[in-house]
């Protein structure tokens, strides 16, 4: 018997070869062909590149989606001066344009502080015409946005004595701030200048370049967690403040703003739950949002 059913050919997914570029600023991951968008992270506090690809283990998932990474070795920090600003800025444009990746649809964001970071650069570079890298989207994961509301947070956690971590942090935390920022009790507009958000004013200058801009706000109030392990209550939580400088940017009028609160997402990569954490991300959500612009 002749079949005249006709079969369908196997559609095979074409392979898309990455080559990689590494140096003392930076890891590159890209396609070698044409890739889609640039999605350019940067890590918590002290993280670098390689931490970033352990935490978050984006890798797979951008190569399949053709969009490449750009891990940054830019940690160990909570605000950024203005030269801060600028040397930062100029470093991105460079290499995005070294490796012909600066005409590109780009994304900028970060974990903990290095969700500060993005949110800082993006706006300074949104703001500066020397600067041809204007991000389409920016996002932070659970960072601790309000330093006047952190240092307050550090002062509690020393008083209650609940956890070794949380006071040694703390302490550090409030050495750092008397020095560099002074004592909030003096005047907190040192607080206002560097921070992303000043809830305690409402503060959101820092920010004002990014109203067109596609912001996600990443988070997860666990609050059992908090009080369980650090005897914290919601409103000493990055999440408490994050979703206030989500309604203050949606009544100031921002055109693209998503509060996203996620539960039980949070474990670190060796196992362990916490709520602050890569982990929080749906990284297929998020590289549909860079990719379907939705």
């Amino acid at each position: 018997m002749i079949s005249c059913k006709s079969e369908k050919k196997k559609e095979f997914e074409k392979e898309v070869k990455i080559e990689t570029f590494i140096t003392d600023d930076f890891e590159i991951i890209k396609p070698i062909e044409d890739s889609k968008a640039v999605l350019i992270l940067f890590g918590g506090f002290g993280e670098k590149a390689v931490d970033i690809k352990r935490e978050f283990q984006v890798l797979d998932i951008a190569k399949k989606n053709q969009i490449s990474l750009v891990l940054m070795n830019y940690s160990n920090k909570l605000w950024l001066e203005e030269n801060d600003k600028k040397n930062l800025a100029t470093l991105l444009q460079n290499t995005l344009e070294k490796h012909n990746l600066s005409h590109k649809d780009i994304y900028i964001g970060g974990f903990s502080s290095g969700g500060i970071v993005s949110l800082l650069i993006s706006n300074y570079i949104t703001g500066m015409k020397e600067f041809y890298i204007d991000p389409k989207g920016v996002f932070i994961a659970d960072s601790p946005i309000d330093l006047l509301a952190l240092y307050k947070a550090s002062e509690i956690n020393i008083k209650k004595n609940f956890s070794d971590v949380a006071v040694q942090e703390s302490t550090w935390i409030l050495q750092l701030f008397n020095k560099e920022l002074g004592n909030p009790k003096d005047g907190i507009s040192n607080y206002e200048k560097h921070a992303v958000f000043t809830s305690e004013s409402n503060y959101t200058k820092n920010l004002s370049n990014l109203k067109n801009t596609k912001i996600r706000l990443y988070t997860e109030p666990d609050l059992n967690w908090w009080k369980v392990n650090r005897k914290t209550d919601f409103e000493q939580t990055n999440a408490y403040y994050i979703q206030k400088l989500s309604k203050s940017l949606h009544k100031l009028g921002f055109k693209d703003v998503a509060y996203i609160a996620t539960k039980n997402k949070g474990y670190r990569a060796n196992g362990d739950k916490h709520p602050h954490s890569w982990s929080i991300i749906d990284k297929e959500n998020l590289f549909n949002w860079i990719l379907n612009n939705n």
